[in-house]
């Protein structure tokens, strides 16, 4: 594996055809990948639990056992699982490539090869597979200082919650580092999601659903919310124009790329672990109240409650601050914007709550501003004050 940074990837190619692994060798040594071969199912399973490849790709005709069924068992296998499996298949038939799918791959390519398309899946699994490794690394340093707290419970419950908080907010950073221009973005994500929490804490319809353990929770998890943008391509990530309709379906593949990551994380960390509503809002925070939104056009309350609220945060932080392709609103735009998405793209309730706490955002916006707009902000804060004494 290549764990050690400037270590090449590993990749293990599955064909019973020795020219076809020696072209794909050819091919990905001089990509910067080292490339090994199986010549059947057997061989394959062996060679993943002695030496596990950063990435399988995987022929499905093979002597004695399908590509389905080494797939499937590499999926079935805890200690294979996450490693990303590209099915190479020799045809476009449907139900092939739906069987290929169900056994759980993660892709498929269709001979003959493109060697751009090959290169650019591999890439994307790749990283979904370090982001994988990454988080269930900070679990397994959470799970290690657990085991130590019958020790020291008390002095050790306060160093522990720290290093939970660190340990999400850096994994949201390895998504973010790489966009020069969001800035604060993060913290005040975090900080906005949990002034709308508290909010709505205090109505008697989220009661029995949002307490103190809620609240944290969702003050750590929300900066997971684009933590998918880590396997989307710079040259859209980062163009500092508008995004043509089909960049923009490359981009919107980031809230299901996330989500499923920290949804395999989870399912090894346990039910209870607060990956669980990490995933939830990195899944769904693009969802619409009126159920246009994307991946999955869920609507109303059928959108997590911790998406709908960061789905907020998301909209105004948007509006508000400077970005390569637009500038930023002033406070009152993004209010009366928010307003008008008040039922359609936006949870009513959540807009309420906003209201509600329009002063907060107000004031974390100044605290953490990444452009010129603090004069505007200190304005509109002064008339809040001076509207609430009257």
């Amino acid at each position: 594996m290549s764990d050690q940074a400037g270590t090449r990837p590993q990749i293990l190619v599955v064909d019973d055809r020795e020219e076809n692994v020696l072209l794909l060798q050819q091919l990905l040594n001089a990509k910067g990948y080292d490339v090994y071969g199986a010549s059947s199912g057997e061989a394959a399973l062996k060679a993943v639990l002695q030496s596990p490849p950063d990435a399988v790709l995987l022929d499905l005709v093979l002597p004695e056992m399908s590509g389905y069924e080494v797939c499937r068992r590499l999926k079935q296998n805890v200690k294979t699982q996450h490693i990303p499996v590209v099915i190479i298949t020799g045809t476009a038939e449907r139900e092939a490539n739906i069987r290929a799918l169900d056994a759980g791959a993660d892709d498929f390519l269709i001979k003959p090869l493109d060697s751009v398309l090959l290169e650019a899946r591999i890439r994307n699994s790749l990283n979904a597979k370090a982001l994988h490794d990454q988080i269930l690394r900070y679990q397994r340093l959470l799970e290690e200082s657990n085991a130590q707290l019958e020790l020291r419970i008390h002095e050790r419950t306060t160093q522990l919650e720290r290093t939970q908080q660190v340990a999400v907010f850096s994994l949201a950073k390895l998504a973010e580092c790489r966009d020069t221009d969001t800035g604060e973005h993060l913290n005040r994500m975090r900080l906005y999601a949990r002034e709308l929490a508290l909010e709505l804490a205090t109505w008697p319809q989220f009661r029995e659903v949002i307490d103190a353990q809620f609240i944290d929770n969702l003050y750590q998890s929300s900066p997971l919310h684009d933590i998918g943008k880590v396997g989307i391509p710079d040259r859209i990530l980062l163009k500092p124009g508008k995004l043509t309709p089909f960049e923009f379906e490359i981009m919107k593949t980031h809230a299901a790329l996330g989500g499923d990551t920290l949804k395999a994380a989870e399912a090894e960390a346990g039910e209870h672990s607060f990956l669980a509503m990490g995933r939830d809002i990195a899944y769904f925070h693009h969802e619409r109240w009126d159920g246009t939104g994307y991946p999955t056009r869920l609507g109303g309350a059928g959108i997590p409650l911790p998406a709908r609220v960061v789905a907020l945060g998301d909209v105004y932080d948007a509006l508000t601050t400077k970005r390569p392709y637009k500038a930023a609103f002033p406070h009152e735009h993004a209010r009366s914007l928010i307003i008008e998405a008040r039922g359609s793209h936006l949870d009513p309730d959540i807009v309420d709550a906003f209201l509600a706490r329009e002063r907060r955002f107000i004031e974390i916006q100044r605290s953490l501003d990444d452009s010129d707009k603090l004069s505007r902000l200190e304005v509109m804060v002064r008339k809040l004050d001076s509207a609430s004494q009257k």
